[in-house]
């Protein structure tokens, strides 16, 4: 297997950018409401569990941006690709579909 590490810095970089604009848009999002409260509890409650469900895809975009940025340290000291248990090369397809991916399909399983 041969992994083309620009290519996957690259793609890495964008997934990386992709998260930090969600992050942003969220954080945004939560601090500056665009819908404003008024006096119906039930309009408060909503907009309540908008903020709970924003917040738990921040946190969501937020390891995954980990994942991403120690994805782009792997490239950075020859490691990425390997599979974090056996050594062995992580199969092409799984990194195309996962590219922070640090298992081998049989580890990942």
């Amino acid at each position: 297997m041969s992994i083309d590490l620009d290519t996957a810095k690259q793609n890495l970089l964008k997934l990386k950018d992709e998260y930090e604009s969600r992050i942003d848009k969220i954080e945004d999002h939560i601090q500056n409401p665009q819908d404003d409260l008024n006096e119906h509890w039930e309009d408060q409650a909503i907009s309540y569990r908008q903020n709970d469900m924003r917040k738990n895809l921040m946190s969501e975009a937020r390891q995954s941006l980990i994942y991403v940025e120690n994805a782009l340290s792997r490239i950075e000291n020859g490691t990425y690709g390997e599979c974090e248990v056996c050594g062995e090369p992580i199969e092409e397809q799984r990194l195309e579909a996962l590219p922070y991916a640090t298992l081998c399909m049989e580890h990942a399983e």
